[in-house]
């Protein structure tokens, strides 16, 4: 990494102010996370899925509106789909005293070397190399978007780019590995095919980094194993790109994707 901290603003992620006495537990029955023991100044990782247990929305929940102070959160979630995740909550409000409305507040990331410290700096629940993400924070960006993105590929860490729209189950996403499934809090949307994955350790793809030379194959692009098929393409840069491999069909193979070998990489934090 960098020798001194890098910061930029995430155009692409956007806020949504979730309040009311009942928030709590309102999200609690709704998303893979535990809402009812975060603190003011918390951040954890999860998302919103269909009943059939596919990711919807991935999100951030931002404990005490991220300043460390009052109730309720903050949902950092898809700046492009913030409009279609308040109607889903809406949806789903019934008669809970909650109130959910957009918050334009910027959304921050920082990385490298003596990060940014002071109000409204919270280390990234997923991997403590993603290093800090910011809300209402004071920073000078000085990086792009792009840069985090970068960054966080070279991790091996999937992102938005990577889910598709409800295509993708959590796990396949490694949001269990990643702190975005709690599944000792109870029920919530989608609990049921989660839980039964991860029981059964059905788990048959995994999104895991891949390395060639070159430019990255277009998002689709089939990764082969001899003439079987071992995955594709998901998102990527020159020479790194995430994929979604099939695990029986990768191990001790040798991988193309366009007619180019290419490996594939298991992050230290995945584990064995």
């Amino acid at each position: 990494m960098s020798s001194q901290a890098r910061v930029t603003r995430l155009a692409s992620r956007a806020l949504i102010a979730i309040g009311g006495e009942d928030w709590r537990s309102f999200l609690q029955g709704l998303l893979t996370q535990d809402v009812e023991t975060i603190g003011p100044g918390e951040l954890r990782f999860g998302a919103l899925l269909t009943p059939q247990g596919r990711l919807l929305f991935d999100l951030f929940i931002v404990g005490g509106q991220g300043s460390g102070e009052g109730d309720g959160c903050r949902l950092d979630c898809d700046a492009d789909r913030r409009d279609a995740l308040i109607q889903r909550l809406t949806m789903y409000r019934l008669r809970a005293k909650v109130t959910i409305a957009a918050d334009e507040a910027p959304v921050l990331a920082a990385w490298g070397d003596a990060p940014p410290a002071g109000a409204g700096w919270i280390a990234d629940p997923r991997l403590p190399g993603l290093g800090l993400r910011g809300y209402g924070a004071e920073a000078n960006p000085q990086a792009t978007e792009a840069d985090y993105d970068r960054h966080r590929l070279s991790l091996g860490v999937p992102g938005p780019a990577d889910w598709g729209e409800e295509a993708t189950y959590p796990l396949e996403a490694d949001f269990d590995l990643l702190g975005g499934v709690d599944f000792q809090k109870g029920c919530f949307v989608g609990q049921e095919t989660t839980s039964r994955m991860k029981r059964r350790g059905a788990i048959k793809s995994r999104m895991l980094p891949i390395t060639f030379d070159g430019k990255a194959p277009a998002p689709g692009a089939e990764i082969l194993a001899g003439k079987l098929r071992a995955g594709e393409v998901l998102s990527g840069l020159d020479g790194r790109a995430m994929a979604l491999v099939r695990l029986d069909r990768i191990e001790g193979a040798e991988l193309t994707v366009d007619d180019r070998p290419c490996l594939v990489e298991r992050p230290a934090w995945m584990g064995a």
